[in-house]
């Protein structure tokens, strides 16, 4: 009887070993989680990630990453909304449109892209023709002003500057919308009288050859943080650990691209990206370009007072405490690792 007993318990120490070794060798050779994050112009975190996917410790292990392509922020706020994408480069404007107009209420900013107006470093500029005989904003009264995509960062620091100087849009002038690469042929050819010039067109020599600014970014709005990363608290929940470790990657990479000592291969990736001279990008990770925290941590103070001008403008229904729609212990854990 005995015996019967100790072969039955051993039988089921047997089994329980075997369904838990088959449990970790399923968690062991379980699919990497797809992260799809969306980017908009080359240069973005997201558009010359992969290029230095050999840095990045985790990849293909608890996570893969699939870059997306989109005219603007505006789209992916549709794509966030239909979960098409997970991580998404939102700018200051749309971050309030998709919470405030399209109900994303579980929304969380995760990290940084980069800020404008930094002192010492680029800001984008507006841009008219040199022969031009616009001189101050007011002379836009009665023009053709070019955007990329309503309700965008650029939207909104074009329409705040001219909105202090008493221009309403189709009062007092008329937009069109346009893609950013098209915008100096749109000037050039007279239809428009102004035009966003962002990197990394606005260092085009073309364009510098018949173009001039009429103001910044920083001067409509001072510091801002022009984009972060957000995504859905849903899927931060369900993919904490694989999210801690995509950010890690991230910052080591950024890390490489930040080192002046890899300026001149970080120059040939962007220039193989959008199939031109790599020296066009002379510019890119110095004080000529934007300014990217090192630790990707966002500016929540210069992002409310953004948040807050996007509603004032008429864009959102109402203005938000952005630190109630911010994770930031994602990328604080990732940056602590590194240390």
């Amino acid at each position: 009887m005995r015996a019967n007993i100790l072969k039955s318990s051993l039988a089921w120490v047997g089994l329980c070993g075997l369904a838990l070794s088959v449990v970790v060798a399923g968690a062991a050779n379980a699919d990497p989680l797809k992260i799809s994050e969306g980017w908009v112009a080359p240069g973005n975190w997201a558009s010359i990630w992969l290029q230095k996917k050999d840095l990045a410790r985790h990849f293909g292990k608890s996570y893969v990453l699939v870059p997306q392509h989109f005219v603007g922020t505006p789209p992916m706020v549709t794509a966030l909304a239909a979960n098409q994408v997970d991580i998404a480069n939102l700018a200051y404007s749309t971050l309030g449109i998709a919470i405030e107009n399209a109900g994303l209420s579980d929304l969380r900013i995760i990290s940084d892209e980069f800020q404008d107006g930094v002192p010492g470093f680029y800001s984008q500029e507006f841009m008219v023709l040199k022969d031009s005989p616009i001189k101050k904003v007011e002379d836009l009264k009665g023009k053709i002003v070019a955007t990329n995509a309503e309700g965008s960062a650029v939207d909104v620091a074009m329409k705040a500057m001219l909105h202090k100087h008493g221009l309403e849009p189709n009062r007092d002038y008329t937009i069109v919308e346009a893609p950013l690469p098209a915008m100096r042929a749109m000037l050039a050819e007279k239809k428009v009288d102004l035009i966003p010039a962002v990197l990394p067109f606005s260092y085009d020599p073309a364009l510098r050859g018949i173009a001039r600014d009429l103001y910044t970014a920083g001067d409509a709005l001072g510091i801002s943080d022009f984009v972060v990363w957000v995504a859905r608290k849903p899927f931060i929940n369900a993919n904490r650990a694989a999210l801690v470790d995509f950010l890690g990657d991230t910052l080591r990479i950024v890390h490489w691209y930040e080192d002046p000592a890899n300026h001149s291969a970080a120059m040939q990736i962007l220039g193989n990206l959008v199939k031109r001279p790599p020296a066009i990008f002379d510019w890119a990770f110095t004080h000529r370009d934007v300014y990217h925290d090192p630790n990707l941590m966002p500016n929540l103070g210069a992002l409310q007072k953004n948040v807050d001008m996007t509603h004032d403008l008429g864009f959102t229904k109402s203005s938000f405490d952005v630190k109630q729609y911010s994770d930031l212990s994602l990328i604080q854990e990732a940056a602590a690792r590194l240390k």
